[in-house]
């Protein structure tokens, strides 16, 4: 189902025929490097990911992580969305992106369709988190808008991020 759209982007809830690309997505080494290790090796445990992960979270929340498809051709790129994690007291932005469609603007596009879409689900203020050493994605957050808060550890085995936060209601 489409939730949003912008001038080259489409976002719309996941399913489980997105298994082939979500394999990638969570095999792609920056993923694994700045997002964790999900230990998603085969397109079953991929089909299994999403059921538990973004299609669960939509259907219970909301919201969830949407994947991302260039308007016209539908070819999945990445994914942008709301995530509820328990480690967090708020809703924070999450975003992935295959390496073919990265440092094109895509993130930042995709992001601020969400960002705008945040109010309308009753949202206040949005949370961002990611790792110190992702000089890409701190810097895409500030131009999103969003500010750093501070540096916190995240259970179970999440060294540490950055929290940024933007008040979007």
């Amino acid at each position: 189902m489409q939730i949003l759209a912008s001038a080259r982007l489409t976002l719309r809830t996941a399913d489980p025929g997105d298994g082939a690309f979500y394999l990638a997505l969570l095999n792609d080494p920056a993923f694994i490097d700045n997002i964790g290790d999900r230990g998603v090796r085969t397109l079953e445990q991929a089909h299994q990911a999403l059921l538990a992960g973004p299609i669960a979270m939509q259907e219970a929340r909301g919201h969830s992580l949407y994947v991302v498809e260039l308007a016209g051709s539908g070819v999945p790129i990445g994914m942008c969305g709301l995530i509820k994690r328990d480690s967090l007291d708020g809703v924070d932005l999450g975003y992935a992106f295959l390496p073919a469609w990265r440092a094109q603007g895509y993130a930042f596009e995709a992001g601020k369709a969400v960002l705008e879409y945040a109010p309308g689900l009753g949202l206040r203020r949005v949370l961002a988190i990611t790792s110190p050493n992702n000089i890409a994605s701190n810097c895409l957050l500030r131009k999103l808008g969003m500010r750093f808060e501070r540096f916190l550890h995240l259970p179970p085995d999440f060294a540490g991020a950055n929290l940024y936060s933007i008040h979007v209601g």
